[in-house]
């Protein structure tokens, strides 16, 4: 290798390295993905504590709700809409469309559950 490229690599390791820092220090979560292989590999994941949302939309024959949510802290997931299932059908009969809730969320695999809710 000629001296170009050695820095064009030094120089490429470097970023890959110190851009994760910088994002975090922006207040972006870092994302420690052997944490997660072994969260889901039997270990215990955090408590989940209440998350603030609002149902969009109840599907009783799919077991799902829609929920406009603020960041769930156990599963590190931003504010956004998405779809849940729930842990127990019986959950949907409480809540209806524009409903305001707390809700417990955890996640199985590729699956998002609602585990608790209330209006």
């Amino acid at each position: 290798m000629t001296i170009r490229n050695n820095l064009t690599l030094a120089a490429l390791t470097l970023s890959a390295a110190v851009l994760p820092l910088l994002a975090h220090a922006a207040g972006e979560p870092m994302h420690n993905h052997s944490a997660h292989a072994s969260a889901s590999a039997g270990q215990t994941a955090p408590a989940a504590d209440f998350t603030e949302g609002e149902i969009r939309k109840v599907n009783k024959a799919t077991g799902k709700l829609t929920i406009k949510h603020g960041e769930i802290k156990n599963i590190q997931m931003p504010p956004m809409t998405m779809v849940f299932e729930v842990a127990d059908k019986a959950m949907l009969d409480g809540v209806k469309e524009g409903d305001k809730v707390k809700f417990k969320a955890k996640q199985d695999g590729s699956k998002l559950i609602v585990t608790d809710i209330q209006r």
